[in-house]
């Protein structure tokens, strides 16, 4: 079963100074919000990708749902 701090610590491996909460408690369904300057730029699925290469294999079998949030710090500034 996976757990939200494993995606954090991975997303945060892969992303390097990035800003990663992750919600989720049933072990399959999770919600991340991952802040970070990499992002700058691209598309939002270009965004997810990014993420998703942190995950790997365990998107298709561990992870049932993962519902994201990506932006840069900019734009995390403009939503508070």
């Amino acid at each position: 079963m996976m757990q939200a701090q494993t995606i954090r610590q991975l997303i945060e491996q892969g992303i390097p100074n990035a800003k990663v909460q992750v919600l989720g408690d049933d072990g399959a369904h999770f919600e991340a919000i991952v802040i970070a300057e990499q992002f700058a730029g691209k598309s939002l699925v270009q965004r997810h990708q990014l993420v998703y290469a942190c995950l790997g294999d365990r998107m298709r079998d561990e992870i049932h749902a993962l519902q994201l949030r990506t932006l840069t710090p900019s734009e995390s500034k403009l939503q508070n």
